[in-house]
């Protein structure tokens, strides 16, 4: 299956959804069980690189400095030289963040009792639907802030753009793009509810990030027992 089959077509935010993050609603015997946003500010240090990018002009900057010393001009001077560089910074770490905030707040995760559904985009969001049958496994990576990503794998024949789900994709998978909910603040509780509900369809149980091989399917309470932060 292409990515075509995963999604549905783009729409006016929250235009027509009788839930926000559901285009249409539930067929008859399926419940929502979650739904949740992820981070702003996890997204947009892992997202999109604000703390890199941060650095970067920290780096440049202290080298215009030491440069300009080195070339025998004053400490003013020098600083004066290298604080040329801070509207630059400033203008650029702004945009970052409020991308991360603009892609937060139009982000909608929800988990039903079949499915993964991914809402996202600013200026024309779309629905990503992932049926649980189409996922052949998951994992769980907890971040030193408490947030966490839960990126899933889909049946081996399944392909779906990488334009389609950005930023909701795990990093560097190019080749075979993996849907992703990212940046979750409750990611670990979140991991919990979609092993069980994964373990109910007959799917692979979640694994741990650093785990190579998924675990196989399993009742609800082993596999969420199975979940643990990756190291």
């Amino acid at each position: 299956m292409t990515g075509g089959g995963f999604i549905n077509a783009p729409h006016d935010d929250y235009a027509g959804e009788p839930i926000p993050g559901l285009p249409a609603e539930l067929p008859e015997g399926e419940r929502l069980l979650w739904q949740g946003s992820p981070s702003w500010r996890s997204l947009a240090i892992r997202a999109f690189h604000a703390r890199k990018v941060a650095i970067y002009f920290g780096v440049l900057m202290v080298w215009r400095f030491a440069s300009s010393v080195a070339d025998g001009a004053s400490v003013t001077g020098a600083l004066s030289y290298a604080a040329a560089l801070m509207p630059v910074a400033l203008a650029a770490i702004c945009i970052l963040l409020l991308l991360a905030y603009a892609y937060a707040r139009m982000t909608i995760y929800s988990i039903t009792t079949r499915r993964v559904l991914m809402r996202s985009g600013v200026a024309l969001p779309i629905t990503v639907n992932l049926p649980f049958k189409r996922i052949d496994g998951a994992a769980l990576k907890i971040h030193g802030d408490g947030t966490g990503d839960i990126p899933l794998q889909l049946a081996k024949d399944d392909r779906i753009a990488v334009m389609a789900i950005w930023p909701n994709m795990r990093p560097w998978k190019l080749s075979k793009p993996e849907p992703m909910l990212r940046s979750l603040p409750d990611a670990s509780k979140v991991a919990d509810l979609l092993a069980a509900a994964l373990s109910g369809a007959r799917i692979p149980a979640l694994r741990a990030e650093e785990t190579a091989r998924p675990a196989s399917t399993q009742e609800a309470g082993t596999a969420s027992a199975l979940l643990r932060p990756a190291h």
